[in-house]
């Protein structure tokens, strides 16, 4: 380990928790992610001292932690707090210019972000009304499946013709699969179309023009969305290196960039 200062950045998401340690240049040097469950403040904690642990440091090794996610308010040790949007966007202009369309789709939400060529926010939506096109979304059809979620991504892998899911309602998406069973649909197929419904659900909230770039844990677990992706846009997409890490890393950064402002 280097002898450069180190900075922390905690993303409490509603279903998982991100952790990261950047050097001051914005290098990553360790993370962790955990369910984040009903216990924000200690699953943060918890994640942040795993990581300092296998890098053999102390807690005052940090300089500085940055927070966001919807529980930003419960890290206790952060020093500065940040909206989800702006680490989003801070997080992704570490690896890409703009003009960009930021989509990140998390567990429960989705986000669309809209920087300019000077990495400036001209719009943003959000998705908060309904968990279709979201990971939950997709645990709930692994459930009906009765597969892992993890495997649901090797499934839609082996798919030939994706079924096409008329529901966005996990209610009523289930007794559309029992009626694809029945007509005799294939597993892979369904999975795919799966992924592919949760793409729909999200054009349906901007059209997704100019240089797109991918971020989220649904996005992270599972490449094949990225391809479907690219695929129903008709052009090449961005991943970031750590896509479901893009929010905590966000944080880390505005941290880096308080700390400096801080010595100037």
């Amino acid at each position: 380990m280097s002898d450069k200062k180190l900075y922390c950045g905690v993303d409490v998401g509603a279903s998982a928790t991100k952790v990261v340690i950047l050097e001051e240049d914005g290098t990553l040097v360790g993370h962790e992610t955990r369910r984040t469950g009903v216990e924000a403040a200690e699953v943060s904690e918890s994640c942040r001292d795993a990581i300092l642990e296998s890098l053999g440091l102390e807690k005052n090794a940090i300089a500085l932690t940055g927070s966001t996610g919807f529980a930003r308010d419960d890290v206790t040790f952060s020093d500065i707090k940040r909206t989800e949007i702006s680490c989003h966007s801070k997080g992704c202009l570490l690896y890409f210019d703009g003009p960009m369309t930021i989509v990140d789709i998390g567990g429960q939400d989705n986000k669309i972000i809209n920087l300019d060529e000077n990495g400036k926010r001209t719009s943003f939506k959000l998705n908060r009304k309904c968990a279709a096109g979201t990971g939950s979304f997709l645990e709930e059809i692994s459930t009906i499946l009765n597969k892992p979620l993890e495997d649901l991504n090797g499934l839609a892998e082996q798919s030939e013709t994706p079924v096409k899911l008329g529901s966005f309602c996990t209610v009523f998406t289930k007794t559309e699969i029992l009626t694809n069973f029945r007509r005799g649909d294939r597993i892979p197929d369904i999975a795919a179309g799966a992924f592919e419904s949760v793409i729909r659900r999200i054009i349906e909230m901007d059209p997704l023009t100019g240089n797109i770039v991918l971020t989220g844990g649904v996005v992270g677990h599972n490449p094949y969305i990225v391809k479907a992706f690219e695929r129903v846009l008709g052009r090449p997409v961005r991943v970031p290196p750590h896509p479901q890490l893009t929010g905590a890393i966000g944080a880390a950064l505005f941290a880096i960039e308080e700390n400096s402002q801080g010595t100037e």
